[in-house]
């Protein structure tokens, strides 16, 4: 499989993330290797794509993250869906479903 165009995956990174995060909270290279690893290399992002995608969720309260201490006192992030975020995150979904279904019907096939 080859990875989507930048542009379409303004709308679809988002729904990816999110959807991950509403399942467990991930760190930034956590989440990029399992968006990777789940869609078989077709969602995968970059770090210099991923987060700004995660600041901007954040931004819109999607999102939220904790800091936590790891190895050699460093500080890891920890991201996850917040309830705002898990409503949008409904709301995508079922716009995505009507999306894929309105393509299908102009024989748009997976």
């Amino acid at each position: 499989m080859t990875r989507i165009p930048r542009s379409w995956m303004r709308g679809a990174g988002p729904l990816a993330v999110l959807k991950l995060l509403a399942d467990r909270e991930m760190y930034g290279y956590e989440l990029a290797e399992a968006l990777d690893r789940q869609s078989d290399g077709v969602l995968a992002l970059g770090h210099s794509t991923l987060y700004p995608l995660l600041y901007n969720l954040e931004s819109k309260g999607l999102i939220t993250h904790r800091a936590t201490r790891v190895a050699q006192g460093r500080s890891r992030k920890y991201y996850g869906a917040t309830p705002a975020g898990r409503a949008w995150l409904e709301e995508g979904e079922a716009q995505w479903g009507d999306l894929v279904q309105a393509m299908a019907r102009l024989g748009v096939q997976p």
